[in-house]
């Protein structure tokens, strides 16, 4: 149901002004968790594999294969995390659209608090992912969920957890962007390049169409969401990166519709929405000073490598036709009860 305008809370706020001491959340994450009993769920019992072409190790919990060092998130998220009925969460597949879709909600959200044309919005000196926090990383382990608490609602966050993982108490809004998974597949292995310069792309297309893949199986990821929208249409809300790229601005209305912010007549006449797809658009974004120098925060991944093509339909540059059928196959087996299609 759409609040109304006059009496909607002003938004979220920067998580990195709130959490002033935000340092590193994920190093030496591994040497505290990697045997750590959490509860029934002996971490290192867990069925493992070493992510295709890196050193970095992935568990199997309840079905999906998760980064060795946030099986505790998983974990923590499930049994800890107590959703606010205002709660946004934002959720993917890496490499899906995640970024973009961070800083348009951020600036969707906190725009009566943070005018887009503003010459202080927190996105021109903020990375959106310093703006907007990741569950994963704060619920790894350490008690850094405890900084949550320190944000005013309504809270924005982002995971790339499956549906599976999440509370189903709460009553939140939970936006899933889904993406072409020959695309995601090429943005991932690009990605993956920036710490792993001679990382051939076979090995990231083999482990993503085995299902042993960071986060994967990747269609039970995108079942997950899509039966969630479907089932509860008023708490999940099912995007297409696609459709974002074609009409921007009809999907931030669709947002802001979702998350009870609608736009008010006087806000499209001043180019609200407009002026919200400018300044996150990933030409804006990927110029900006914070988004083109340093690293993620916690992460040793360039800020820079976020920001690539952003396009659709790259993945022909990259695929042979047979690499392309096979995915293709994957994708209508996996999900054909949903009607989800790539074509």
């Amino acid at each position: 149901m759409a609040t109304n305008a006059a009496s909607a809370p002003a938004g979220p706020i920067p998580f990195k002004d709130v959490v002033l001491d935000n340092v590193n959340l994920v190093a030496a994450i591994a040497a505290e968790t990697s045997s750590e009993d959490h509860g029934d769920v002996l971490v290192s019992a867990l069925p493992s594999k070493l992510l295709a072409g890196t050193q970095n190790k992935l568990r199997c919990y309840q079905g999906f294969w998760l980064p060795e060092t946030f099986v505790p998130a998983a974990i923590g998220l499930q049994r800890r995390f107590v959703p606010r009925p205002d709660d946004v969460i934002i959720a993917s597949l890496p490499k899906c659209g995640t970024t973009w879709l961070n800083a348009l909600s951020f600036a969707t959200m906190a725009r009566r608090s943070y005018p887009p044309a503003g010459a202080d919005h927190p996105l021109l000196r903020l990375s959106p992912h310093q703006c907007v926090p990741f569950l994963d990383a704060l619920f790894a382990g350490g008690g850094r969920e405890a900084r949550l608490d320190a944000l005013p609602s309504p809270r924005l966050m982002y995971t790339h957890m499956p549906h599976e993982m999440l509370p189903r108490a709460g009553g939140c809004r939970v936006v899933y962007i889904c993406r072409e998974p020959k695309d995601t597949a090429v943005s991932l292995w690009q990605f993956r390049r920036s710490m792993h310069p001679e990382l051939p792309f076979i090995d990231t297309f083999e482990s993503i169409c085995s299902g042993a893949n960071t986060y994967g199986p990747f269609w039970d990821h995108i079942l997950g969401y899509r039966r969630a929208s479907e089932s509860w249409p008023e708490n999940a809300l099912f995007l297409r990166y696609e459709e974002l790229l074609r009409d921007p601005a009809e999907n931030v209305r669709k947002l802001a519709r979702f998350v009870g912010l609608p736009f008010s007549e006087a806000e499209e006449e001043a180019g609200v929405v407009r002026g919200i797809v400018e300044l996150c658009s990933l030409e804006s974004l990927r110029s900006m000073e914070v988004n083109r120098t340093g690293y993620m925060d916690g992460l040793k991944f360039p800020r820079k490598a976020l920001f690539r093509k952003g396009v659709a339909g790259d993945w022909v540059n990259h695929m042979t036709p047979e690499m392309a059928r096979r995915m293709d196959d994957i994708v209508a087996d996996k999900l054909r009860a949903t009607g989800l299609t790539f074509q």
